[in-house]
């Protein structure tokens, strides 16, 4: 299945763009995403562990399964002061 990835602030600086897009074997859940989008962009790695990811607009956990098309994105942690 082929999957886009939309990355934003950090993430989308990290990687030099703002979608990924990532050819996986069924089935797949955001920890293959997260695996994967680690191997695709090795810049992410040190943060992929600390990204929130969303589907469809809404907040995603590891064993999220994707079954169908759906919008992916990669939400990098927000800090401030």
């Amino acid at each position: 299945m082929n999957v886009r990835v939309k990355l934003f602030a950090l993430t989308q600086d990290l990687a030099g763009t703002d979608e990924v897009s990532l050819e996986l074997a069924a089935p797949v859940t955001i920890a293959a995403i997260r695996t994967s989008l680690a191997e695709a962009v090795p810049a992410l790695r040190p943060i992929l562990s600390s990204c929130a990811f969303a589907v469809d607009n809404e907040y995603a956990t590891n064993a999220t399964e994707i079954t169908g098309p759906a919008e992916i994105a990669c939400l990098p942690p927000v800090s401030g002061g």
